[in-house]
C-alpha cells in the first residue's frame, strides 16, 4: 500500500512538471517579442513596415521588415484582420484550445506543485512511514509467526544442555501462573554465547515456536545510526511494540555491535552508541515493568559487553552454546538429511566421528555439498563417497586439477608431504594421519590432514613439541632432500602456524621454564584489556623470541633427525604421492612398508576403513594462499 502511494506521488509530479514545460514552452515566443501600443501596430502596418503578423486570441504577433519581433494587445472592437489584408500583409491565426478556467488552472500549476510537495512531507513527517523524515526512531524489529515457517526443539539438535536451560522459559510462557503464584519471577532474559554457526538463533526461533509465541528479531547494528538519539528511539519503540504483542520474545542477535564496554572508545560517554547501550539498559530493569517481554540476545564476543548488561535483573542466565559432541553432531546430520534420501551405505555414526570441531552450520553445509555432488553425476540418492569427497571439498577446499604443474614442483610437493606424514606416523602424540595428497586444493598445493582419537579439549606439553615437529616436518624433508639452498617457499604455510603454536606455548600456556608461569601475551602483542598497565622489559621480549625460537628449532632437528632415521620409508612414500596423487592412512603405510596402497581384501572400502579407523577430524584450517608448496590442514590449538 505505502509502495502504490509512493508511486502515484511520483506520477502527479511527473504530470505537473510536464504541464509547466508546456506552459512555458508556450508563452516562449511572446516572451521573447517585445510589446508595442496598439497604435504603433496600426502606424506600421500603414507604413507598410509589417512582414507577417500571427493572431493569438487578443494578441498579434507581428514581424518587421527589420526582422524585429513584436507583440501588441488588440482592442475589442479593431478590425485588425481587414486591416492587415488591405494591405497585403500574410495573416496566420492559431487555435485557440484554452478556456478561461484551463488559463487558470495554468496559472496555479507551480502553487499546487509546491502545496502537493509539501503536503507529502509532512505525512512523512508524521510518521507515515518507517523510512520517513520522522520514521529514523521507528524500530527496525521483524516479527516473525507461524507463517514464516514454525521451528520447535525437534529441529534443534546437538545442543541438548543449552535446551534444558531455556525448557524454563518456554514453560513460563505457556503457564506463567505456576511460578507466580510461588512468587517465582521468570528471568527477564538470557544471552546465548557461542561459536559462530552453533545454532544461537535457530536455538531462539525454537523456544518462541515451541510456547507459540510471537517473535520479534533484530540485529544490534539496527540501533546505531549517525544520528545522536536514533538508536535510543528504536529501543523504546521496540520495547513498546513488545508490550503490545505480550507475551512475546525479543531477539537481538550481534548484540556486541551496541552493547560494548562503555567508555572503551573515544567521544566520552554522550556518543550514540552509548546512549542506545545506556536505554536498553532501562527498560530491561526501569521503574516500568516489562511483563511477558523476554529478552533473548547472542554474541560470540561475551568478553567485550558492558558489566552492567550481563547483572541479574538483565541477562540473568548465560547460556553456553558450544560445539556439538560426536552424538551432537550426530543428530545435527540427521536433522539436516531428513529431507536428503541417503544411500544404504551412508553411516551418519561414521561421518559424525569424522567431523570434531564442525559446527551446525558446518554440517549443515556438509550435507548440502554431498547432495550437490550426488545430484552432479546424476545419483537419485546420497551415498557415502559423496559425504566423503564432500568432507574433503569442505575442509581442505575444491580440488584444482586445471592448475599446470611442472614433475619439479610436483616432486618437492610429494617430499614435502610425505616428511609430515612419516614424522606425524612415527611420533605417538601426533594425530594419527588421516589423509595426504599432492593435488592442489584451496591456496596450497598439496596437504596432509591428521585426526585426532577423541575430541581434543586440551593440549599437553609434549603434545605440542610433536606437532611442532612434525608441522616443520615439511622443511626438514626440503632440506635434507634438496639441500639448504634449494628450499622454497613451501614451507611457508607451516612456520606460521608452529609460530603460533611456540607463542603459545610461551605466552600463554607457561610452557618454558625460563619465561615462567605468567601471562605475557597481552602485554606483549600491543593489547590493552585486564593487562592495562603492564609492561614488559626488553630482556623479558628477547627472552621471549628465544624460548619461541628454540621450540621451533627444537622441533625442526627433531623432524629433521626422523627422517634420516626413516628415510627409505619417506621415499617411498614420496614416489607412491607422485604415482596416486592421494593416499588414506592405512594406504600410506601399506605404501611406506613396499607394499600397493591397497589389496584385494579391501578393495574398494578404502575410504570408509579410514573414517572408521579413527574417531575424529580436526576443524581444518585453510591453508596459506602465499605460494605453498603444501600446507598441513591441521587446526591451532587454543587455550
Amino acid at each position: 500500500m505505502g509502495n502504490a502511494r509512493n508511486i502515484a506521488f511520483w506520477v502527479v509530479l511527473f504530470l505537473l512538471v510536464l504541464a509547466l514545460f508546456n506552459l512555458f514552452s508556450g508563452t516562449g515566443n511572446t516572451l521573447q517579442s517585445r510589446e508595442r501600443t496598439y497604435s504603433d501596430f496600426v502606424a506600421a502596418v500603414d507604413g507598410g513596415q509589417v512582414k507577417a503578423a500571427t493572431l493569438d486570441g487578443e494578441q498579434v504577433r507581428y514581424t518587421t521588415a527589420g526582422g524585429e519581433s513584436y507583440v501588441t494587445i488588440v482592442p475589442g472592437d479593431a478590425k485588425v484582420t481587414d486591416l492587415l489584408i488591405a494591405q497585403g500583409v500574410p495573416v496566420k491565426a492559431e487555435k485557440q484550445e484554452q478556456s478561461g478556467l484551463q488559463s487558470f488552472v495554468i496559472t496555479l500549476l507551480p502553487f499546487l506543485l509546491l502545496i502537493g510537495v509539501w503536503v507529502y512531507f509532512m505525512n512523512r513527517m508524521q510518521g507515515g512511514g518507517k523510512g520517513g523524515a520522522m520514521g529514523f526512531g521507528k524500530s527496525k524489529a521483524k516479527m516473525l509467526t507461524e507463517k514464516q515457517g514454525r521451528v520447535t526443539f525437534d529441529d534443534v539438535a546437538g545442543i541438548d544442555e543449552a535446551k534444558e536451560e531455556l525448557e524454563e522459559i518456554v514453560e513460563f510462557l505457556r503457564n506463567p501462573q505456576k511460578f507466580s503464584r510461588l512468587g517465582g519471577k521468570i528471568p527477564k532474559g538470557a544471552l546465548l554465547v557461542g561459536p559462530p554457526g552453533t545454532g544461537k538463533t535457530l536455538l531462539a526461533r525454537a523456544i518462541a515456536g515451541e510456547a507459540g509465541v510471537p517473535f520479534f528479531t533484530i540485529s544490534g547494528s539496527d540501533f546505531v545510526e549517525m544520528f545522536v538519539g536514533v538508536g535510543a528511539s528504536r529501543v523504546r519503540d521496540m520495547f513498546e511494540q513488545a508490550k503490545k504483542n505480550a507475551p512475546c520474545i525479543v531477539f537481538i542477535d550481534e548484540i556486541d555491535a551496541v552493547g560494548r564496554h562503555r567508555g572503551a572508545g573515544y567521544g566520552g560517554g554522550n556518543d550514540e552508541r552509548e546512549q542506545t547501550l545506556n536505554q536498553l539498559l532501562v527498560e530491561m530493569d526501569g521503574f516500568e515493568a516489562n511483563e511477558g517481554v523476554i529478552i533473548l540476545a547472542a554474541t560470540n564476543r561475551r568478553d567485550v559487553l558492558d558489566p552492567a548488561l550481563l547483572r541479574p535483573g538483565r541477562f540473568d542466565r548465560n547460556v553456553t552454546v558450544g560445539n556439538p559432541d560426536i552424538k551432537g553432531r550426530e543428530k545435527i546430520l540427521g536433522v539436516h538429511a531428513r529431507k536428503t534420501p541417503l544411500g544404504a551405505d551412508v553411516d551418519l555414526r561414521i561421518i559424525a566421528r569424522g567431523t570434531p570441531g564442525f559446527s551446525g552450520a558446518d554440517l549443515a553445509n556438509l550435507v548440502n555439498e554431498a547432495a550437490l555432488m550426488a545430484a552432479r553425476v546424476g545419483r537419485r540418492f546420497v551415498t557415502m563417497e559423496d559425504f566423503e569427497n564432500a568432507k574433503d571439498k569442505v575442509m581442505m577446499g575444491a580440488e584444482r586439477r586445471s592448475m599446470v604443474l611442472t614433475q619439479d614442483q610436483k616432486e618437492k610437493t610429494a617430499y614435502h608431504e610425505a616428511g609430515h606424514a612419516v614424522v606425524g606416523l612415527v611420533l605417538p602424540e601426533c594425530d594419527p594421519v588421516y589423509k595426504a595428497t599432492i593435488i592442489p586444493r584451496g591456496g596450497a598445493l598439496g596437504m596432509v590432514v591428521s585426526l585426532p582419537e577423541i575430541d581434543r579439549l586440551n593440549w599437553h606439553k609434549d603434545e605440542c613439541e610433536q606437532k611442532l615437529a612434525m608441522t616443520m616436518a615439511g622443511k626438514a624433508a626440503e632440506i635434507l632432500k634438496y639441500g639448504e639452498h634449494h628450499v622454497s617457499n613451501g614451507p611457508a604455510g607451516d612456520i606460521q602456524q608452529a609460530s603460533q603454536l611456540a607463542r603459545a606455548m610461551v605466552l600463554r600456556w607457561g610452557m618454558s621454564d625460563k619465561v615462567g608461569n605468567i601471562d605475557y601475551a597481552e602485554a606483549h602483542e600491543g593489547y590493552s584489556g585486564n593487562t592495562a598497565g603492564f609492561s614488559v622489559s626488553a630482556n623479558t621480549k628477547e627472552l621471549i623470541e628465544e624460548e619461541v625460537k628454540a621450540f621451533i628449532q627444537n622441533a625442526y632437528d627433531r623432524a629433521f633427525k626422523i627422517l634420516e632415521d626413516h628415510k627409505e620409508e619417506w621415499e617411498r612414500l614420496a614416489e607412491g604421492l607422485l604415482e596416486y596423487e592421494t593416499l588414506t592412512g592405512e594406504e600410506i603405510k601399506r605404501v611406506m612398508n613396499g607394499e600397493p596402497p591397497s589389496s584385494d581384501d579391501d578393495a574398494g572400502s578404502g575410504s570408509e576403513e579410514a573414517a572408521a579407523s579413527v574417531t575424529a577430524i580436526p576443524k581444518a584450517k585453510k591453508p596459506s594462499t602465499d605460494g605453498d608448496a603444501g600446507g598441513d590442514m591441521e587446526p591451532e590449538p587454543t587455550a
